[in-house]
């Protein structure tokens, strides 16, 4: 695979070693590449150029109709829906709290200990309304300590018009530079979620905890719960707090604020390098790289669906 601006050639990949494509904006794909990627079951993801993610393309169905059986069955099944919905809100939370213990200047005590208890409440939650709630406390109670977790930086010119100021999550647009990192980053790691489930076999549109909507990839939403703090989350700190992306590498759009080009760049890089990061499987107890754990997590899912094992078990770390 060749990319290309105008008469220049940017760079090139070889076939067999790509894993998926992702396209951004405006940029095209030839039919040529596009036929060569769905006859080697290489998805190609389409973003808009803020990161959003907009659908794929990709062959035939995969052959592995028992397994979308399974996920069916399960979908449709309130209890074992609100069972995994459990697993994968719990696990969120506890991985949050692990990401404040590490990171945070200083660990605010009353906030770890209060996402302990919403993980605990999250696994007894009778309801998937009480459930969003949960989450929603874990939220607000995460993401007001996360400003804590940001090293401060200055600007380098007098004149650079953004800071790493963080007092609240916001989407839809994103209204500041944390934001907009984070929102990028959710839409990268759902992407490789809906790549790697279809390709295992599941319907990445059908999930437990999201509820089903017109091209929404619930099922990816769903077990990228549990990887937000620790691939997302953790790759924005990084990014931020070692000056991989500066100030200057965003611009503003109305209330919206979004990577330049060369920002969004440099961010992929970032989130491919803590992609490519080996961590110790915590059931298996070798090392893997979060890639791998994603694929991993995801065939383990596929085990409980099909009852070869008895329960799903989230990924979480200490």
């Amino acid at each position: 695979f060749e990319v290309w601006l105008k008469d220049e050639r940017l760079g090139e990949a070889r076939i067999f070693e790509t894993s998926h494509i992702a396209l951004f904006g405006s940029v095209q794909i030839t039919t040529p590449a596009l036929t060569e990627a769905l006859d080697r079951g290489i998805n190609v993801a389409f973003f808009s150029m803020g990161g959003w993610f907009k659908g794929m393309a990709h062959g035939p169905a995969h052959k592995n109709v028992a397994l979308r059986m399974a996920q069916y069955r399960a979908a449709f099944d309130p209890a074992r829906s609100l069972a995994l919905a459990r697993s994968f809100v719990a696990a969120k939370i506890r991985n949050c709290r692990t990401l404040l213990m590490r990171n945070h200047a200083d660990p605010p005590a009353e906030a770890i200990a209060s996402l302990l208890q919403l993980s605990k409440d999250a696994q007894a939650a009778p309801g998937l309304p009480a459930l969003l709630g949960i989450e929603g406390n874990a939220g607000r109670i995460y993401f007001g300590a996360f400003a804590g977790m940001l090293k401060p930086r200055h600007a380098p010119s007098d004149d650079a018009m953004w800071r790493f100021d963080f007092e609240g999550r916001n989407r839809r647009p994103p209204r500041d530079p944390v934001n907009a990192l984070l929102s990028f980053a959710y839409s990268m790691l759902v992407k490789e979620l809906a790549v790697t489930a279809q390709v295992i076999g599941f319907d990445p549109y059908l999930g437990f905890y999201h509820q089903p909507h017109y091209g929404r990839p619930a099922l990816a939403l769903d077990v990228m719960e549990e990887f937000r703090p620790l691939v997302a989350d953790s790759v924005v700190l990084t990014a931020v707090n070692t000056g991989v992306i500066s100030p200057d590498d965003f611009v503003a759009s109305g209330p919206a604020v979004a990577l330049t080009s060369a920002g969004r760049k440099k961010f992929i890089q970032a989130f491919e390098s803590r992609l490519s990061s080996e961590i110790t499987h915590p059931i298996f107890g070798y090392r893997i790289s979060y890639r791998r754990v994603l694929e991993v997590q995801l065939r383990l899912l596929g085990r409980a669906l099909s009852g070869e094992i008895a329960d799903y078990p989230a990924f979480t770390t200490r």
